[in-house]
């Protein structure tokens, strides 16, 4: 796999998100590393973000896969914000105990059209994968293959 530089650190990622999705406003997320190919966002644990039964639900799993694919491929090209999602697979793996969630987005492959990542999603209490995800974004300008 070809190294990929980060040309944004994490605030100016998590910046980059806030701005442009205020939906996040209430989500105690924060974008905690940027590294070549790889970053890595929290959602700190809020109480809604519970189901019936005491488990984090699989819909704020999925917004921090979501998201730190999002964070991932911002650090890599820039603040472009008009990529989109264009798949998104999901696999429960385990419980997702009460408390912070952390989502680790690496860059499979980063082309001129499209980006795969690959996102590892744990409780901050386990070394245990929650999920495992993987994705792609439809990105709407050339950049480096």
């Amino acid at each position: 796999m070809t190294e990929h530089v980060p040309i944004l650190d994490a605030a100016e990622v998590e910046r980059v998100i806030r701005n442009s999705l205020p939906m996040m406003e209430n989500t105690g997320f924060v974008v905690e590393s940027v590294a070549p190919g790889v970053a890595t966002v929290r959602f700190g644990y809020r109480p809604w973000m519970l189901r019936p039964g005491g488990s984090v639900s699989g819909p704020v799993l999925m917004m921090a896969a979501d998201t730190a694919m999002f964070a991932v491929i911002l650090a890599h090209v820039g603040a472009e914000v008009m990529m989109l999602t264009a798949n998104l697979n999901i696999n429960f793996l385990r419980r997702a105990a009460p408390g912070d969630v952390l989502a680790e987005g690496r860059l499979l492959k980063l082309g001129r059209r499209l980006a795969v990542v690959e996102v590892l999603i744990r409780s901050d209490s386990s070394d245990a994968l929650v999920a495992h995800v993987t994705g792609n974004y439809v990105l709407p300008w050339t950049n480096a293959e």
